[in-house]
């Protein structure tokens, strides 16, 4: 990227991956180019905290003054929220040059401990690699009538990225959504593509950002936008610690160790290496020869070195995810076609 300052979009930035994915994109980028890293947040106290800690990391590289924040405070489980997205962004900024999404909303409920159990005791890698006793809740809709998980992790961002098109292409962007390891094709029916009837809406949810991204790229290349498709591995993450208490917790991460040096690739276990493919897809991959139709996974050697893993990924229904979520804008479109625009104008 030939420009001299740079602008960044992280969304979910206030999470364990967003945050070391913007301390990772500050390592990786040249020193002498001057970055706008876009914080977002649904509350305006922790994107402040957020921006703090970044601060605190380019003061650690030596970089303070060549790195400036903004905040962007959206939620994607509401559409007129994610419209006001679009007119800041638009408003603010001619060029955008990455944009990470990271949006990672679940319904869980809690933990079927006795699955957890049986789970651990009869199979311990499979148990912290694939579980399937965090129970989530069936058939939560957002206030805007869509599926809860299905509008958070999927078609707000994906809505969202579709107006800032003009943005994306003139910053030549990257566009790196972030999947998982869990989004096998059978927690998906194409039935159900709001996960409305699922009980692993979040693992749909990433199946559905699988598909979105395969039907999607060739369209975004020809505007000289890559976009990319990875997954963090496992890690630990704040969003399920209300679930654990110290013993559970670090059995838990005794658990996740034990995978690794048992030959789990994914276990990464810290954030910041659940945060390397997807800057690395972002700075280092060489859009003319780096396959876009394969994952890019954050993978961890035995021993904790950190190195990055492809996965191929089924295409089936990527063209009926493409057509469903098209023609949900198009309604949206025309349901938020007389909303007032947001006067804040930044250059």
């Amino acid at each position: 990227m030939e420009d001299n300052h740079q602008v960044a979009v992280i969304t979910g930035t206030n999470s364990n991956l967003g945050l070391n994915i913007a301390y990772r994109l500050l390592e990786k980028i040249d020193p002498k180019t001057s970055i706008t890293i876009v914080v977002t947040s649904r509350t305006l106290p922790r994107a402040r905290e957020v921006i703090d800690l970044i601060n605190a990391y380019a003061e650690k590289l030596g970089r303070p003054s060549m790195v400036d924040f903004d905040y962007l405070l959206v939620d994607f489980t509401n559409m007129v929220s994610t419209l006001g997205a679009y007119y800041d962004l638009s408003n603010r900024y001619k060029k955008i040059h990455y944009f990470f999404v990271n949006a990672a909303q679940g319904v869980y409920e809690g933990i079927d401990w006795w699955g957890a159990t049986k789970e651990v005791l009869t199979s311990p890698l499979e148990a912290v690699t694939n579980p399937t006793y965090k129970k989530q809740q069936v058939g939560i809709k957002s206030k805007d009538g869509m599926g809860l998980v299905f509008q958070a992790n999927v078609f707000g961002p994906y809505y969202l990225i579709q107006k800032i098109l003009p943005q994306l292409t003139a910053g030549k962007a990257v566009i790196v959504w972030i999947s998982s390891i869990m989004s096998d094709p059978k927690y998906l029916s194409l039935n159900d593509i709001q996960l409305l009837q699922s009980n692993a809406s979040y693992e749909g949810s990433k199946r559905l950002v699988d598909l979105l991204h395969l039907s999607t790229y060739k369209d975004l290349k020809k505007l000289g936008i890559h976009q990319y498709v990875v997954q963090p591995g496992i890690f630990t993450s704040h969003s399920f610690f209300k679930y654990l208490n110290v013993f559970t917790y670090y059995s838990m991460l005794f658990l996740f160790y034990l995978a690794r040096f048992l030959g789990s690739p994914w276990h990464n276990i810290d954030g910041y290496k659940a945060a390397n493919a997807p800057v690395y897809v972002a700075t280092l991959a060489n859009p003319n020869f780096e396959n876009q139709e394969v994952k890019y996974g954050s993978a961890t050697y035995k021993e904790g070195m950190e190195y990055i893993k492809t996965t191929d990924i089924d295409p089936t229904g990527a063209s009926d995810v493409k057509a469903y979520v098209d023609g949900l804008k198009k309604e949206w479109d025309e349901k938020l076609k007389d909303q007032i625009k947001n006067s804040r104008q930044v250059v």
